[in-house]
């Protein structure tokens, strides 16, 4: 309630400045500065704060900006309004173009890639002569609205801040949705998030995309607000700025924005005058103490300095952490039919996968049956996951077939697999620390929605976006984490993790489920609830096709076993035959007694349940 507060008083000192005569003229005009670098730094907050793309180029987005409507309205003659417009939809297709090649760069390569188009759009806009060259445009008639003239800095200023908040407001509802997930997860969970269906390079292409739009309205209005262009201000110097603002200020933090613009624009325009009045001189040592400053900066506040502000904040308003209630009540989402129950689901033929000379995965075959638990086991280094991996389409198959429900899987992308009804967990866990428990399993729902960029961003798409996160607090209460909604995913043990994962994978409506070392972490009445949740999914028709080490639960909930060794398929069957098999005492026990055999009780052969 507080910080509601102090926002709403910020807004109304905001709104009241301008209209205050006895507020300096020079006021209004940093302030303008501000807002405008604001809005560009706002783009980098979405496209390198949060999905982790780094780009030094979005000054020349915001000179495509400024030049259309300073050519348009000297040129041609149009409205300021009408050339906005134009400016958005030619920025719009040069940052398509240009994030559909650059976006595919990885490491060090994509703001390379940046710097590349940046420079080359900043000499562009100074080589062509209908432009001014590097004279630039002037005589740039100032904003009309609904008659009132934005000639002056201070009528202007609540145009600039008007956009501003509502860019902010924008960018924090689509963050908050279906999208805003797939976004977040783009800096550490991208190969997670394909195999739910997430579209990881149509996403990195609609932020980057998003981050040049808001660039070119900046330029629009710094382009009225200047009345004259030229290609200084569009340069790589000002895309470094940019960047380094959205650093300073709090690269994943939306308000962060504001703070870095102001905190950068300010020092650079007080050291400017303070300094040479210190050193008694007219040297240029501006850039050095500002650069000493930066570092200084950076080194103790490596995440900007909003989060910092908001770390204080919280410890003067003696903020406490209190439980929130789940989502509401919604609509159940639709269900995929299930098949009839012992129809055949998976069919697995030869399949095999080489790593240069290495054989990870030699002619493996199986099948699996509607409403069938079946066991994958076998030694550390079996082939077992990178088993797992050629059936989702991790990795591609170097030899082989895999069919689901009649179709052929090795063809498809892991997205396009997910799609058809396949969900999983993995070997290691990978969830996205940072979100909460309730996001995390709202993630694996991604496909049965069909939530847009633009609705989340209007927050239009509250009905469905409720419909998502009741889905994904249904599954953590079938899972027994119903008491963690709002935790960070990242805060919780191994164990728990691990059963956080299955709930995101059942979110997703799976008609085959893999599940890579479920019980691993878990104590021993946590297997027995999540082998009861199993048996449920089972019971339901549900496939599952189960890795695991311990052979107590693998023994007591699997229908059908097959056992791996050295990637090659060693045994295949009933448990029972499968326990009692030479050859699969062999590869868990190194050759044993005849009189030792696996144990199906809880608590059997110690030998067993360790190795394995």
């Amino acid at each position: 309630m507080r910080s509601r507060l102090v926002l709403y008083v910020a807004l109304v000192v905001l709104a009241l400045l301008p209209l205050l005569q006895a507020t300096p003229e020079f006021w209004i005009t940093q302030l303008n500065y501000i807002g405008l670098a604001s809005m560009v730094v706002l783009g980098l907050v979405l496209l390198t704060g949060v999905g982790g793309l780094t780009s030094f180029g979005q000054a020349a987005f915001v000179g495509i900006g400024a030049y259309t409507t300073a050519w348009m309205t000297t040129a041609l003659g149009t409205s300021p309004w009408l050339a906005l417009v134009v400016g958005l939809i030619l920025t719009f297709v040069v940052a398509y173009v240009l994030g559909a090649i650059t976006l595919r760069l990885s490491g060090h390569f994509l703001p390379l890639g940046t710097l590349a188009w940046c420079l080359a759009l900043y000499y562009l806009f100074g080589n062509l002569e209908f432009l001014g060259q590097y004279d630039g445009i002037s005589g740039i008639a100032p904003i009309h609205f609904f008659g009132l003239s934005l000639e002056h800095g201070r009528h202007l200023y609540y145009l600039i801040w008007v956009i501003l908040l509502l860019s902010m407001w924008a960018t924090h509802n689509l963050l908050d949705s279906r999208p805003g997930r797939a976004i977040r997860a783009l800096r550490s969970g991208g190969g997670m998030a394909e195999s739910f269906g997430v579209h990881m390079l149509a996403y990195k292409v609609v932020i980057f995309v998003y981050a040049a739009l808001l660039a070119c309205v900046s330029g629009w209005l710094y382009a009225h607000m200047q009345r004259a262009v030229s290609p200084s201000p569009f340069g790589l110097k000002y895309g470094i700025e940019y960047l380094f603002m959205a650093v300073v200020g709090g690269a994943g933090s939306i308000w962060g924005a504001i703070a870095g613009s102001g905190l950068i624009l300010i020092l650079k325009d007080q050291i400017q005058n303070v300094l040479p009045q210190v050193l008694h001189t007219t040297a240029n040592f501006e850039l050095i103490v500002f650069g000493v400053l930066m570092i200084w900066v950076l080194q103790y506040a490596r995440n900007g300095v909003w989060p910092i502000v908001v770390s204080w904040w919280q410890a003067l308003a003696g903020a406490r952490g209190r439980r929130s209630p789940p989502p509401p009540e919604a609509p159940l989402l639709p269900q995929r039919p299930r098949p009839e129950k012992g129809s055949l689901v998976l069919e697995v033929e030869g399949i095999r996968k080489v790593f240069g000379g290495l054989v990870a995965v030699n002619d493996i075959s199986f099948t699996l049956r509607a409403g069938e638990i079946m066991g994958l086991i076998g030694p550390n280094g079996a082939g077992k996951s990178t088993t797992f991996n050629l059936i989702t389409g991790v990795l591609p198959l170097t030899g082989g077939t895999v069919n689901f429900l009649g179709r052929r899987l090795d063809q498809l992308r892991s997205r396009e697999i997910a799609r058809l009804g396949v969900g999983r967990t993995f070997q290691h866990v990978q969830l996205l620390p940072t979100m909460t428990v309730l996001e995390n399993v709202a993630l694996g729902a991604h496909l049965r929605s069909n939530i847009g960029v633009l609705s989340a961003a209007l927050h239009l798409e509250r009905r469905g976006e409720a419909e998502l996160l009741h889905e994904a607090a249904r599954q953590l209460q079938r899972v027994g984490l119903g008491d963690y909604l709002y935790e960070q995913a990242g805060n919780l043990a191994l164990g728990q993790q691990r059963i956080l994962e299955i709930a995101r994978a059942l979110a997703a409506d799976p008609v085959l489920l893999l599940l890579d070392e479920p019980a691993a972490g878990l104590r021993y009445k946590e297997k027995q609830e999540l082998a009861q949740v199993l048996d449920q999914l089972r019971a339901e028709g549900m496939s599952i096709l189960l890795v695991e080490h311990d052979m107590d639960f693998v023994m007591s909930l699997t229908d059908h076993l097959v056992v791996m060794d050295f990637g090659t398929k060693l045994a295949e069957g009933l448990p029972a035959e499968v326990q009692s098999n030479p050859a699969v005492l062999e590869a868990y026990l190194g050759g044993i007694d005849e009189d030792m055999e696996f144990d199906d009780e809880p608590g059997g052969t110690a030998a067993a349940g360790a190795t394995a």
